[in-house]
């Protein structure tokens, strides 16, 4: 599998169909995608063919990476950027277990990413999208240095849109 970047603790690499059942398990929990507008996986067979036909890599370039742990090679969860042809933008995102909350991996890999996403692609503006209620979701794209843009709707309810433009560009 393609290694795309690393930080002190954490690889980010392109997902394969064998990162099917962590896939599955990761949107299985109801508290992970709770502000998602996701519904889970119903078998490990279904995550296994959304991974197959994961085709952002080829047709952008980039997409969201699975984040693994150096020290251990333990998966826990996805990072990274993702463009949306429908509304010419790039969005950052991010989705861990829940035992990886609160422990600076979404703020240090969504930071590598915006980096690569600024550096490598040259993209002149990410955004970060967020139900108003996702609070740890909204600190972490403050973190990373995107500022409040709009209101727009997220998953279905009521959210924000942050964005940054690219230093190198603007």
């Amino acid at each position: 599998m393609k290694i795309i970047l690393e930080t002190p603790r954490l690889i980010l690499r392109e997902m394969s169909i064998e990162d099917a059942e962590n896939a599955y398990n990761l949107n299985l929990d109801p508290e992970v995608i709770r502000y998602t507008g996701d519904k889970s996986f119903s078998t490990i067979k279904e995550a296994a063919q959304f991974l197959e036909n994961y085709n952002d890599y080829k047709k952008h370039g980039m997409g969201r990476w699975a984040v693994i742990q150096k020290t251990n090679s333990e998966y826990l969860g996805w990072c990274g950027l993702k463009f949306d042809p429908a509304l010419n933008e790039y969005d950052i995102g991010f989705r861990l277990f829940k035992k990886n909350w609160n422990k600076g991996i979404a703020t240090e890999s969504a930071s590598a990413c915006l980096t690569l996403g600024f550096e490598k692609f040259t993209i002149p503006v990410i955004v970060g999208r967020a139900m108003n209620e996702n609070f740890a979701s909204i600190q972490v794209l403050k973190k990373i240095g995107l500022m409040y843009w709009k209101k727009q709707e997220c998953g279905g309810e009521s959210g924000v849109v942050y964005r940054k433009f690219n230093p190198g560009k603007y």
